[in-house]
């Protein structure tokens, strides 16, 4: 798959609106990215919440999608139905510093 520039936005408890930009294959690898950079920065009062969703917008073409985090984590534990996705998931495992088992 090709490499995608991504705009990841989701809002904090506060409900400001925060966007990263990421270079992503998936639109779960660009959730990953995104989740690793928001939890790398000061953007809420409590670094450890993750948001309900995040709304991913795909540059060229440009396509939108709302992803709710439990989906993301349900597919990320959910076993892998070809030898790339569980190749995928266990790189975003370790992006995410879970455990792969």
């Amino acid at each position: 798959m090709a490499l995608k520039t991504c705009r990841v936005t989701c809002r904090d408890s506060r409900g400001v609106c925060h966007t990263v930009e990421v270079t992503a294959q998936t639109l779960y690898e660009a959730v990953a990215q995104a989740l690793l950079l928001f939890r790398e920065n000061d953007w809420t009062d409590d670094p450890k919440r993750i948001p309900a969703a995040v709304v991913v917008r795909i540059k060229q073409p440009e396509m939108e999608h709302k992803v709710l985090i439990r989906d993301f984590e349900n597919w990320l534990e959910s076993a892998p139905r070809s030898p790339a996705e569980m190749t995928l998931k266990t790189r975003l495992r370790l992006l995410l510093g879970s455990r792969s088992d």
